[in-house]
């Protein structure tokens, strides 16, 4: 399916929602909706749906007012727990975290 402007001599154009199929050597098309008295944000937004596009960008919708850099801690983070130094640490003195606190 897709959404098609017709143009008209006098008239505005005619916005149609169409299918098309091949018979044969020839290109068929049959209207499904005429979508001329739609807003022509509406007709958009339906073009972008058919066409598997997003709606609204990202960038769009949010904005980035600060920005923190974090890639460094992450790494730490990520050897702390592969080589699992995290669980030799902890928050409370116990039996098994007393001898590293020498």
């Amino acid at each position: 399916m897709f959404v098609e402007r017709i143009p008209n001599r006098t008239s505005p154009p005619a916005v149609l929602l169409r299918e098309a199929w091949r018979e044969g050597g020839r290109v068929r098309k049959r209207t499904i909706a005429n979508l001329s008295d739609w807003p022509a944000a509406r007709v958009d937004a339906l073009r972008r749906v058919l066409r598997d596009e997003p709606l609204v960008r990202a960038d769009e919708l949010f904005t980035v007012e600060t920005s923190l850099p974090h890639g460094h801690v992450e790494a730490i983070l990520a050897m702390v727990r592969r080589l699992g130094v995290d669980t030799l640490l902890a928050a409370k003195r116990s039996r098994t975290a007393t001898w590293c606190s020498r």
